[in-house]
């Protein structure tokens, strides 16, 4: 597996990076997130802009853009523009998807953009070959918060999304009870063990699937997110819990 390096971390070996959301609806919200993020020292920070209420708004979401990286400083900036479909707070066509993400790269302000897989190929490699073609590190994600589809389908689409080009290949499902997520667990060992090309990221969500938020490095899953005050997933434990749990997690491992 090849790890990725973004500003001064890299993803895809040791201790799973920590990854905080920002999901503020305005600009002073979106900063004072920033300003919590910074203040817990985390790996990454996530920009959700399906939360955003001016995000289709050009001239403010570079403003916002810009302000926001002066805040975060060198930590790394994965922007992402969760659908309704797949558990964001907005609705988007395709076209308009792929323009506003391509808008977000050409700033040459975030480090990682998030695409989902269920756009379609061409839009997914549209929005890829942009990313590369100006540096930015691309996960691809596909997100289930109905069901917990079963192993081999878990890892095809994995593979499908290393297939297209992603740096990095994410998967979040609902589980309905524990073999939900054993099957979480067993599709995320058998592609860093038969199929990791690139890193992955994979989690079972709400409290039944709280352990698989934690045992990246024994499974595979390279970045785990917690909640620095909302969480924007269900599941999400609180980062400094997080860290703790991962560290001593580590230190027994060794």
């Amino acid at each position: 597996m090849n790890a990725v390096k973004v500003r001064n971390i890299e993803i895809g070996g040791g201790v799973p990076k920590i990854c905080v959301p920002i999901v503020g609806k305005t600009k002073k919200d979106i900063l004072g997130d920033a300003e919590n993020v910074c203040k817990l020292k985390t790996d990454v920070a996530e920009w959700r802009g399906d939360w955003y209420e001016d995000i289709l708004d050009s001239a403010g979401l570079e403003t916002t853009l810009s302000e926001l990286r002066k805040v975060l400083g060198d930590t790394p900036l994965l922007f992402t523009f969760r659908t309704s479909k797949e558990g964001g707070e907005m609705a988007i066509d395709t076209e308009n998807y792929v323009k506003l993400n391509q808008k977000v790269i050409r700033t040459g302000i975030a480090d990682m953009i998030d695409v989902e897989l269920n756009r379609g190929e061409e839009a997914v490699e549209s929005i890829i070959n942009t990313a590369h073609m100006y540096g930015v590190k691309v996960i691809a994600s596909n997100h289930d918060f109905q069901r917990t589809p079963d192993k081999d389908e878990m890892v095809s689409r994995l593979c499908r999304m290393q297939k297209q080009g992603a740096d990095i290949a994410k998967i979040a499902v609902m589980p309905k009870n524990k073999a939900d997520v054993l099957a979480l667990l067993a599709a995320t060992e058998e592609m860093t063990a038969h199929h990791g090309d690139t890193p992955v990221v994979t989690m079972s969500m709400s409290g039944t699937g709280v352990i698989s938020r934690v045992c990246g490095e024994v499974f595979g899953s390279a970045l785990t997110f917690g909640a620095a005050g909302r969480a924007s997933a269900p599941g999400q434990m609180k980062v400094g819990e997080l860290r703790t749990i991962l560290e001593l997690l580590h230190k027994s491992m060794q």
